[in-house]
């Protein structure tokens, strides 16, 4: 990784990024040799990913064909606009985020206590309540799908919160961010390590 101040490598970090993210991208390879990227829900579970699909489809063939893959999941923080600057540049216009990136191998889950597991904790995942029938081997829906996990070979992943800035510049991002109060701005404030109630 090029920006080392930005990355992240404590697992139990890695690991809340891909429990904080509802939707990850799949690369997959076509038949022609072109990446093919598919969004989907996804649970990270036991250091796996899984996601469950139609029983056919472009990227399960291609999994078939050439099972490694690549995994994307981003959570986009705050943008920090022009109105930061007292002359309006653009040059210092930055997005800030979570990314992880996952290279591994992908496979169909065979029917079994398994994929049960990994539909239950994907529902659970989406529906954090947990206010929903479980799923069980016999339902109709259980048997349609196919359930994909990735098994990761190598993670990497990045925080871009100004990491390379002194801390007075920092705070006077934070402070404007605060103030701007867009979406995502309160988080990002947060992940700087400020909190929004005393900047």
């Amino acid at each position: 990784m090029r920006r080392k101040h930005s990355e992240v490598t404590d697992p139990s970090k890695i690991s809340d990024i891909l429990a904080a993210a509802t939707i990850g991208r799949l690369a997959t390879v076509g038949a022609d040799g072109t990446p093919y990227i598919t969004p989907v829900n996804y649970v990270y579970l036991d250091g796996r990913i899984f996601f469950h699909c139609a029983p056919e489809g472009e990227k399960l063939d291609n999994i078939a064909r050439a099972p490694k893959v690549c995994f994307e999941v981003d959570i986009p923080l705050a943008y920090l606009d022009a109105g930061f600057y007292p002359d309006r540049s653009s040059c210092g216009l930055h997005q800030y985020y979570h990314c992880v990136i996952i290279r591994g191998v992908a496979a169909v889950v065979p029917d079994g206590p398994r994929k049960v597991a990994a539909l239950n904790a994907l529902v659970a995942h989406h529906e954090p309540g947990g206010d929903f029938a479980p799923v069980t081997g016999d339902m109709p829906a259980c048997r349609a799908c196919k359930v994909v996990e990735v098994i990761p070979a190598v993670i990497t992943a990045k925080s871009d919160l100004v990491q390379n800035k002194s801390e007075e510049q920092r705070l006077a991002i934070a402070r404007h961010l605060k103030q701007r109060g867009r979406p995502g701005d309160r988080q990002a404030v947060a992940a700087l390590g400020f909190d929004v109630n005393r900047i």
